[in-house]
């Protein structure tokens, strides 16, 4: 209790910042939101009272103690074009930016772990240059190229997928989220990279130790030595690496999002920056940092099961 008490303060304490940073940061973007509501033909008039309609014209201090109140009531606030909740926004954008990181990592994973393992028991043999080649060649693939070549291959060619968009809302969720594949797939590939080098490091530190050893020497069969000894120590690392990488996609997957036109999150923060949308950007931004600091939190809970040596203590 002691541990989840420390861990909450310091949360707030992270979400305080982000959110006067991203009051502060927002204001001093150039441009004005509601000149580029009410477009060029506007009046003087019309651009004062719209100001005053959306709270515009007061104080920043008086602005930004005004949207902390509505936070702490549970409202992101309205949307200036939109001209609805942006909770209610978010939750519209939330099913394929969740769907596509969740299915992102789970391909990462299934990728990222075994041929990193594969490269640490082969260590300096070909084929680990060969995996360590081909993840620094994903590492440094833009995602947009390999995601056009994917579309070009996979949805023009063969016909096997769709090449973009998410489907018609009142559509069957199977069929939604069959526009996801590819998408999720170019994630996958890419991420897999950084996987495969953490696992492969992991493994090597764990390898050469003397319970690894012992383990060889009572005759167990490398398979079991493998999983059971040397992969599940190595787990803190990937696990970390897992959760920063869901984490970092639930945050908004701009480009890959843009290329495959899918109405996701990354998407929603885009326009809204374009459009000097404030309270959409406030409230993404806080609410994507809140799923930061939760899935760290969830990792380091995460830690005592992977590895029941790790005991958790409030410090």
């Amino acid at each position: 209790m002691r541990f989840l008490m420390t861990r909450l303060g310091g949360a707030l304490v992270v979400l305080a910042l982000v959110a006067v940073l991203v009051f502060a940061l927002t204001r001093l973007a150039s441009g004005d939101p509601v000149a580029l509501l009410l477009g060029d033909q506007a009046t003087a008039a019309d651009i004062a009272a719209a100001r005053v309609q959306y709270g515009l014209d007061k104080p920043l201090p008086t602005q930004f103690a005004l949207w902390v109140g509505e936070l702490l009531q549970g409202n992101l606030g309205q949307s200036i074009f939109l001209q609805r909740p942006v909770a209610q926004a978010l939750l519209e954008r939330a099913e394929p930016t969740l769907f596509l990181a969740l299915f992102a990592v789970g391909i990462a994973a299934l990728i990222g772990i075994p041929c990193g393992m594969a490269a640490a028991i082969w260590r300096g043999s070909p084929g680990d240059q060969a995996l360590s080649g081909v993840a620094m060649l994903g590492a440094s693939v833009p995602s947009f190229w390999l995601g056009l070549i994917l579309i070009q291959l996979f949805a023009v060619k063969l016909g096997w997928f769709p090449a973009s968009g998410y489907g018609d809302p009142s559509s069957p969720l199977a069929e939604r989220l069959s526009h996801l594949l590819l998408p999720a797939l170019v994630l996958g590939l890419l991420n897999s990279a950084l996987i495969i080098r953490f696992t492969r490091a992991s493994m090597l530190d764990i390898l050469g130790e003397d319970y690894v050893r012992t383990a060889r020497a009572k005759g167990l069969a490398e398979r079991t030595v493998m999983v059971k000894h040397v992969l599940r120590n190595a787990l803190v690392p990937i696990v970390t690496v897992l959760g920063l990488t869901l984490a970092l996609m639930i945050g908004g997957t701009v480009v890959t999002e843009t290329v495959f036109n899918l109405p996701g999150v990354g998407n929603l923060v885009v326009r809204a920056v374009l459009r000097r949308d404030y309270p959409v950007i406030q409230g993404t931004l806080l609410v994507i940092a809140a799923i930061y600091v939760f899935i760290n939190l969830a990792i380091d809970f995460l830690y005592t099961l992977v590895d029941p040596r790790i005991r958790l203590e409030g410090k």
